[in-house]
């Protein structure tokens, strides 16, 4: 089963760097054309505005080459040095993009402001600054659309974010055009006030990116609608008394989680184990974003208090019952003992052969015989015996 999943994410893992390599191929070359048209014509039809809608765009262009660079790694599973794998490559690409954007804006929006201050360093932008900056808003409407698609596809909020950039490409260059516009109509500030309008909009873009990122990286949990989809998953599954201690986080586009389950107290280690395996394998199968699931079966509910942390393990409690039982009949006989640590006391199972069973007062008298040996002792419950 392990081999299995294992072989799955691995295939997940590769298509999906293969679909956002594509997208981000596809966005550079969008971007290296729209920068070049938009800067150079920008500069020798004298439009401020365009100009900085070009250097946006170069911005996209370096934010393409970060998400390349991230999902080449983020495809990687875990290693020695990165148990958890490496999706956080891309939430640390998204907030390094964050950064990039929050500069760039205050670049462009320097410059326009002083521009405003200065009446004379107004620029009269020529009418084919127009014409591209509507081609910038119809390509840019269309690689948000592609990016978009692709991001929901596989599942990658840093190439959903890429995907919002090359919206915000579009919007600013809608600005540029009403700028551009007013400024031929005879309002020379309106091309200024638009790069300091496109700025504006870079900066919000860029915060947003790394706030995101940033919370994904301090281990934010999942919302509050995913958690109760991932509770009542859990409660589905036979066996689950009830849930408590969840924890989520995000990596990447995936998130692990960590949980625990009360069971029925008097289960098999094996049986826990497999209501375990099932109500991991249930989430990783229902839960869309989840990957990574750790069970950790309760035999009590835990959240509250642990009345049995101070028990001794089974070693020691062995010991102690052997001399607390050395000189009973057939307890030297013993087949198996089973401890059950429950309600701060150890609860205890012991297993004869059928040769210590005579009629059902001896074994009355045994299992009465030792459960008076431990009437000492407050870290002991009650003594159950069984022949066979």
């Amino acid at each position: 089963m392990d081999s299995l999943l294992n072989g799955s994410e691995i295939s997940q893992r590769s298509q999906r760097f293969q679909a956002t390599r594509q997208a981000a191929i596809v966005g550079a070359l969008v971007n290296i054309l729209l920068a070049v048209a938009k800067i150079l014509i920008g500069v020798l039809g004298q439009s401020q505005a365009l100009v900085a809608d070009g250097v946006h765009s170069v911005s996209d262009l370096l934010t393409d080459a970060l998400v390349y660079f991230a999902a080449h790694h983020a495809q990687e599973g875990p290693d020695a040095e990165h148990p958890y794998g490496h999706d956080r490559f891309e939430t640390a690409a998204t907030m390094g993009l964050g950064i990039v954007l929050v500069l760039v804006a205050i670049g462009i929006g320097w410059n326009a402001a002083e521009r405003l201050f200065h009446p004379a360093e107004l620029l009269q932008p020529a009418v084919i600054t127009l014409y591209v900056a509507l081609f910038s808003i119809v390509v840019k409407e269309a690689l948000y659309r592609y990016t978009v698609w692709v991001a929901r596809r596989v599942r990658s909020n840093l190439l959903l974010a890429n995907a919002w950039h090359h919206r915000s490409d579009a919007v600013s260059s809608i600005v540029v055009l009403v700028g551009i516009g007013g400024t031929l109509v005879g309002l020379p500030y309106l091309d200024a006030i638009a790069a300091v309008g496109v700025g504006l909009m870079i900066m919000r873009i860029g915060w947003d990116l790394g706030w995101k990122a940033m919370q994904e990286l301090v281990d934010v949990g999942l919302s509050e609608e995913r958690v109760k989809k991932i509770q009542d998953t859990i409660l589905s599954v036979g066996g689950v008394r009830a849930v408590h201690m969840l924890r989520t986080r995000k990596m990447g586009g995936r998130a692990v989680a960590d949980v625990h389950v009360l069971v029925e107290p008097w289960l098999s280690v094996s049986e826990g184990h497999r209501i375990s395996d099932s109500v991991s394998l249930k989430l990783i199968d229902e839960v869309d974003e989840l990957n990574d699931v750790t069970v950790h079966i309760d035999p009590e509910d835990d959240e509250k208090s642990a009345p049995s942390r101070g028990l001794p393990l089974r070693t020691a409690t062995l010991r102690l019952l052997e001399g607390l039982w050395k000189d009973l009949p057939c307890a030297d006989l013993k087949k198996r003992v089973v401890l059950h640590y429950l309600n701060g006391r150890i609860d205890i199972e012991v297993f004869f052969p059928l040769k210590c069973y005579e009629s059902p007062e001896q074994a009355h008298e045994l299992e009465h015989s030792l459960q008076a040996a431990l009437s000492n002792k407050s870290e002991f419950g009650a003594v159950r015996i069984f022949f066979g």
